[in-house]
């Protein structure tokens, strides 16, 4: 496994364990992960979509690009984007902040397979181009199908690493938009190191109180497969706090 600082292109993916909560959010999740896509066609009929559309690495703008990509969420004008939604995770690091820092790591960069349910459930990661190391720095993570484009928005070192999805060419399960996610350390002396990793999203599924919880679910177990996999490496290679 290569960190965030080391961008590499490859395979990845590390299996996690089952709960009965990801369980329940396959259930309710396959239907919607590969099925078409309704929308309206200037005339108002509804027409289906059953490619996901791709967005055009030499598009003209930016703007064309976010266009396209909201089309195949369900949600064309910008005033239609719903309220964006938060997830964190956190797990303990026996290990000094700097060496869980340089452990850092994208899912698109794990070697191991992911779990049976996230393999399910996500698109098959494949590997990143790139290496976001500074501000302002672009890693373009591929997938069996599309991309993401994460674009590097704050770095202090051994506290807090955060992107935003400059650019979002992959479906996801249930229409899911996702806006960037940050991993924040924060040192707890002898105990080591306490790793939060927060995804931030828009869906449009209604109602929220039935969807965001499995959502929630679908997200934990994402932010545990990447911290395991951190945590695994730091046990092989890093020193312990003291």
């Amino acid at each position: 496994m290569l960190s965030i600082w080391k961008g590499r292109s490859g395979k990845s993916g590390a299996e996690g364990s089952r709960t009965l909560d990801l369980l329940n959010a396959i259930q309710a999740l396959s239907q919607l992960s590969y099925g078409p896509t309704r929308r309206e066609d200037a005339s108002g009929e509804r027409r289906i979509a059953r490619r996901p559309p791709t967005v055009n690495a030499s598009a003209p703008s930016a703007r064309s690009q976010t266009h396209r990509v909201r089309g195949a969420m369900g949600y064309d004008a910008p005033s239609a984007m719903p309220p964006l939604d938060s997830v964190a995770t956190r797990m303990t690091f026996a290990a000094s902040a700097d060496d869980v820092w340089s452990q850092l790591v994208f899912y698109e960069q794990i070697d191991a397979r992911p779990s049976v349910p996230l393999r399910l459930l996500l698109p098959v990661p494949l590997g990143t181009v790139g290496r976001p190391s500074a501000v302002g720095d672009e890693a373009r993570c591929l997938y069996r199908g599309g991309h993401l484009v994460k674009r590097v928005t704050r770095i202090d070192p051994g506290r807090a690493y955060a992107f935003e999805i400059a650019e979002q060419a992959l479906v996801l399960p249930g229409g899911m938009r996702l806006s960037g996610g940050e991993y924040a350390l924060r040192a707890l002396g002898s105990r080591g190191v306490e790793v939060t990793l927060v995804t931030r999203y828009a869906s449009v599924r209604r109602p929220r109180w039935l969807w965001r919880p499995i959502e929630a679910a679908v997200c934990h177990a994402f932010h545990r497969h990447i911290l395991g996999a951190m945590r695994t490496a730091c046990m092989r290679s890093c020193r312990r706090p003291g």
